[in-house]
């Protein structure tokens, strides 16, 4: 007798993630039978709970906050995404024993860019990236991986910035906060990857001037889905990416390794969420 297949999401606190409702939906809508379970673990017992998983019939789990990073030194393979990015949002329980790290917060990037705006050719000119955490980590990896010739990178503590640029490489340029507003001039892909504008946060106030028709600018917040900067941007005709379909996309390939079967993300899917 086979069992049913379960996941789950791993962090603390986890009772406000959306990730619940989206595998339930998903779940309903493929008519699979599985389940998937947050889970609020101790950072005193991470591991040997995250070792138990697999008895209790565990294939895997997402991670959020703020055991991204730490659970890189817990599993014992990691993948080239992973290693690059230096955090994970996917733990997979392999038969033989083994937990194996991956990290598609950038593969979620990507993929809401390019459902949102089909004609977006990352080419086109250089992105900018306002913030240097691990949001940013995964989106760099992802602009440079699809090609992307240049990324200006600004963060409020500039030394974040500049070891993302130790990093990353020569296509990564570091600029001062200040000059925030000015580095929009020029740019064809425009990205804030900070908690600035997120409800319950500062606003985000950096000046918008050089926003212009053509570009495509993108948040990865989305409390609210419309920040100031996305209301900004379609106003001054840019093509604008809400932050709600980087985390839809990016847990399309958990689902489809733990439950077999790839899921779709549309708008029933995001009124799931949302709901």
């Amino acid at each position: 007798m086979s069992r049913i297949p379960l996941a789950g999401i791993v962090g603390t606190p986890v009772d406000r993630s959306p990730a619940p409702r989206l595998f339930a939906h998903w779940l309903r809508v493929q008519g699979l039978n599985g389940h998937y379970v947050p889970l609020d673990i101790a950072p005193d017992v991470l591991e040997s709970c995250l070792r138990r998983l697999p008895d209790l019939g565990f294939l895997g789990v997402n991670v959020t906050a703020p055991y991204k990073e730490k659970v890189m030194g817990i599993a014992d393979l990691i993948s080239d995404r992973a290693t690059l990015i230096g955090a994970a949002n996917v733990l997979i329980f392999r038969e033989d024993g083994r937990i194996h790290a991956d990290n598609t917060d950038g593969y979620g990037f990507i993929q809401n860019v390019r459902q949102t705006v089909p004609n977006w050719v990352p080419h086109a000119g250089p992105a900018l990236v306002f913030g240097a955490g691990g949001a940013a980590r995964a989106v760099i990896a992802s602009l440079i991986d699809v090609g992307v010739p240049e990324i200006r990178l600004t963060n409020r503590t500039r030394i974040r910035a500049d070891r993302l640029r130790e990093e990353f490489g020569h296509r990564v340029k570091v600029h001062d906060w200040v000059q925030a507003g000015n580095l929009i001039e020029g740019c064809a892909t425009v990205v804030n990857t900070t908690s600035l504008g997120m409800a319950g946060k500062p606003p985000f106030r950096v000046p918008l001037d050089g926003l212009r028709r053509g570009m495509v600018v993108t948040d990865t917040v989305y409390t609210p889905l419309k920040t100031r900067l996305l209301e900004e941007a379609a106003a001054r005709g840019c093509s604008v990416v809400d932050g709600l379909g980087m985390l839809l996309h990016q847990a399309v390939p958990g689902f489809e390794r733990w439950f077999g079967q790839r899921p779709q993300v549309d708008a029933d899917t995001r009124d799931a969420v949302m709901a």
